[in-house]
């Protein structure tokens, strides 16, 4: 057992303790399965600070090949970090809902699912860590399956990601067909020219495409987001379909040398997940459905700079877009759990489950200031407004874009910076509605928001100021992971 694997292991064998903790303490049950996650989640981030002295790594249990390298210790440390303090928020959020050593092991469990999913080394393996997540994300997304909406989201979202994991399991067979190995390094080095491996390819990209939104498979996104428990949305959004990327990414990476077009693919998904996503949310009401779609285009972005670099072989594209997956883990991660706030002072506090809409922001400035400046800093900074970490990273795909001196590669960036600005079109009015000097009567019956709320929210307020203005902070993490990438894809 080495660190990293300690990491992984830690929360997976907390999960089904915090369960039963939840079930026979009682009447207080509800209390020590939330302790118990946050205890899990803070003991692993001792491994983890073990494993990012010591990559690459990689340990053999049985069949299941683990390999640490700077992509995994990336992903590794977005979903701890947010997972943490998502355990921290749910405490008086989900209070009172029931179930709730259900929400915590699930949550736990997710956290060691994803980090393991980094770290998979093999395509098989690498798919069970990818199903292992979705069950996990599934019975978060169903928590309030009392209510009509919310089931109709979890069975959209299942039957999804049923058909995409189908997919995946298609792809490995062509893939084992074809090379006898389920192995990513020893795949690639027997991998060539193969219309059967350039089929398993698309299957990958499919496949993992569901749980990254690539549009068009991108219609259980705005529904599980806006329909989940808040911390959930900041997971989902944050966390799970950047670990659906990393997946496809080790996929892809194992047939590297089938075609020479990953890149232009995932520009061109980049391109159309941007202006779907904008589009789609300048018609939303709903703030948790607006910012679901946001995320499309970020995703976006990540692929642009992703495309970029495995096109021009170089690492600035990939640093870049890598740099733009922690931003936006932190950015939407604030996003939901702010909106998540205000949701729980308007509506849920008070026993309502109706969503939050932006005519209940109005004047929500007035009562919850701190709240408020909090989501302003997210939305401004998601739509790549300086000095706040959108701005940054956005501004890196940009700039590798125009290294390439390639003519279209400029104008895709032209494009991207173009719906930069679109975006400012929904979260603007987000923004203004609750400057409003008249507040809505929502926010007028409000109830307060509790402290342990209150303190993750301040923490990724903190942030996302700090990584806009020195955005080196992250520079341990983005160098590695760029680098990992590249090599695994053979440049």
């Amino acid at each position: 057992m080495t660190a990293f694997t300690w990491m992984i292991t830690l929360p997976l064998a907390a999960s089904p303790l915090i369960y039963l903790l939840g079930r026979l303490v009682r009447p207080r049950g509800a209390e020590a399965a939330y302790w118990t996650a946050l205890l899990a989640l803070l003991l692993t981030w001792i491994p983890f600070g073990f494993a990012a002295s010591d990559i690459p790594d990689s340990t053999s249990l049985g069949t299941v090949a683990l390999r640490l390298d700077g992509l995994g210790l990336l992903l590794a440390a977005l979903s701890l970090g947010l997972g943490t303090l998502v355990v921290l928020y749910s405490g008086p959020y989900m209070a009172g809902e029931g179930s709730e050593e259900k929400y915590y092991a699930c949550l736990v469990a997710m956290v060691g699912v994803m980090m393991g999913l980094g770290c998979a080394g093999d395509l098989f393996n690498l798919w069970v860590w990818f199903e292992a997540m979705a069950i996990a994300s599934f019975l978060l997304v169903a928590f309030y399956h009392e209510q009509p909406a919310s089931m109709e989201a979890a069975v959209k979202y299942l039957v999804q990601s049923a058909v995409g994991s189908v997919l995946v399991l298609l792809g490995i067979a062509l893939v084992l067909a074809e090379t006898g190995s389920l192995d990513l390094i020893k795949i690639q080095a027997a991998a060539g020219k193969s219309d059967i491996l350039l089929a398993a390819g698309a299957l990958f990209t499919l496949g993992f495409g569901v749980k990254v939104a690539l549009v068009p498979a991108h219609t259980w996104l705005p529904d599980a987001h806006s329909q989940a428990p808040s911390g959930i949305s900041a997971m989902l959004s944050g966390v799970v379909i950047e670990a659906g990327l990393v997946a496809l990414l080790r996929s892809l990476a194992a047939l590297a040398d089938v075609t020479a077009s990953w890149g232009e693919l995932l520009m061109l998904f980049g391109a159309l997940n941007m202006l779907v996503g904008n589009l789609m949310a300048l018609r939303q009401t709903q703030v948790k459905r607006l910012l679901a779609y946001s995320s499309l285009s970020h995703i976006g972005y990540m692929l642009l700079g992703l495309g970029i670099a495995l096109y021009a072989r170089e690492t600035t594209g990939a640093e870049g877009s890598l740099f733009h997956m922690l931003n936006h883990g932190l950015m939407k991660g604030l996003a939901f759990l702010a909106a998540g706030g205000l949701l729980y002072t308007l509506h849920i506090a008070t026993g309502d489950h109706a969503p939050l809409t932006l005519d209940d922001l109005n004047g929500a400035a007035q009562r919850y200031p701190l709240t408020a400046l909090a989501l302003s800093i997210a939305v401004l900074g998601l739509g790549g407004l300086p000095p706040l970490a959108g701005f940054m990273s956005k501004w890196q795909i940009f700039a590798a874009g125009f290294e390439t001196k390639n003519h279209w590669i400029e104008a895709l960036v032209i494009f991207a910076a173009a719906n930069s600005v679109l975006s400012l079109g929904y979260y603007a009015p987000l923004v203004n509605a609750m400057y409003r000097n008249q507040p809505s009567e929502a926010v007028q019956r409000g109830a307060a928001l509790p402290n342990l709320m209150r303190a993750p929210v301040l923490v990724l307020t903190a942030a996302v100021i700090a990584v806009g203005v020195w955005p080196g902070l992250l520079r341990w993490l983005t160098e590695d992971a760029g680098a990992a990438l590249l090599a695994a894809f053979g440049m």
